[in-house]
């Protein structure tokens, strides 16, 4: 029997309600359906364990091919799924599982819930696209608002740690310091004791590398919000990323109001989301080649395409927020000496708000 949570299971209710409304919806920066910017679906395309199988939309049916096989499914038992599904995924907890709904899967050839953990694709879609007249092939990952918020980076020990080296601090100073739980106690008592916190560097060369690749001054760019978020009740990528631009802290030429931070930041943020992993090289090819696709807490799917770029970026930008990782499973927040000197590693999480 499939088991799954609300996040896994939203991947299926997302595969049964794009195949009812036969239409991929544009979502705005407030997640808002934009209804007269949408790409008709032609076919969604699976990879199960008993071969390959193409959902093709006609009429008022779905045909699926597959093991030399073709069979018919009117369009409503998709709608009607997709609303018994979303009402379960609402009303659960944890882990569960939906005999009904697994009994509905099996008889469309859908055995399987969740895509391979290494690929951002979760779902593969031909639409038509209505401005160029072409019939693309689109990856797309799908995250749910129904239930807690997922990650957009997810913290991996030394891969997302930063180092950082304290000066002005004693021996004891740091004992005293690493007794203190909350991060911004642990900064306000750096703070009154004047200590300076300067970034070192990012503990894996990889990630830094990655970083790099997209833009030379991101390390320093998230090096400084890190510290802003851990030091602060502040969480939100938007007002930090405002914080950091007013301190201008690589003394860019503002005098024509280029975002310079904003930019870098959603450049980030787009490759972090369709295929960046910190402990893999990274070429800037992407695996969600399509985008993002929401399903909103009132069931709605919404998609966010990297052909419309700015509207992709900016529902980026104001919905993600740093998370604290547990310090144990990643190793970081205590303040320990190395050759002489004293560090500390912050740990870079992200999560959707």
């Amino acid at each position: 029997m499939l088991t799954a949570n609300k996040g896994e299971w939203s991947e299926i209710y997302t595969f049964f309600k794009l195949l009812s409304e036969k239409r991929l919806y544009s979502g705005d920066a407030n997640v808002n359906k934009i209804q007269d910017l949408f790409y008709p679906i032609l076919k969604i395309l699976r990879e199960e364990s008993k071969g390959a199988f193409e959902y093709r939309i006609e009429g008022d049916g779905i045909f699926i091919v597959g093991n030399n096989n073709v069979i018919r499914v009117p369009t409503k038992h998709f709608a009607e799924k997709a609303n018994e599904l979303y009402h379960e995924i609402r009303t659960n907890t944890g882990t569960f599982a939906l005999p009904e709904i697994e009994k509905f899967m099996e008889s469309v050839h859908c055995y399987s819930i969740k895509a391979k953990s290494t690929d951002k694709t979760d779902i593969k879609i031909i639409v038509h696209d209505l401005r160029t007249g072409t019939q693309p092939t689109l990856g797309f990952s799908i995250k749910s608002e129904v239930g807690a918020a997922s990650t957009i980076l997810n913290a991996s020990k030394d891969n997302t740690n930063f180092l950082y080296r304290l000066n002005g601090i004693t021996v004891l100073e740091a004992n005293s310091i690493n007794q203190i739980k909350r991060f911004t106690d642990k900064f306000n008592k750096m703070s009154e004791i004047d200590v300076n916190v300067k970034f070192d560097r990012t503990v894996s060369n990889r990630f830094r590398n990655n970083l790099i690749y997209i833009d030379g001054c991101l390390p320093k760019i998230l090096a400084r919000m890190l510290v802003i978020f851990y030091s602060s009740p502040t969480n939100r990528l938007t007002d930090i990323t405002a914080q950091v631009r007013s301190e201008n802290i690589l003394n860019f030429d503002l005098s024509d109001n280029q975002d310079f931070y904003e930019h870098k930041v959603k450049r980030f943020l787009t490759d972090i989301t369709l295929g960046m992993k910190p402990a893999s090289v990274w070429r800037g090819e992407y695996e969600a080649t399509g985008g993002y696709l929401i399903v909103k807490e009132d069931g709605d799917v919404v998609c966010y395409h990297i052909y419309d770029r700015n509207q992709f970026e900016n529902y980026l930008f104001h919905n993600t927020k740093f998370d604290t990782p547990s310090t144990t499973g990643h190793l970081f927040g205590n303040i320990y000496q190395e050759n002489s000197g004293f560090f500390i590693k912050l740990n870079l999480q992200l999560r959707f708000v």
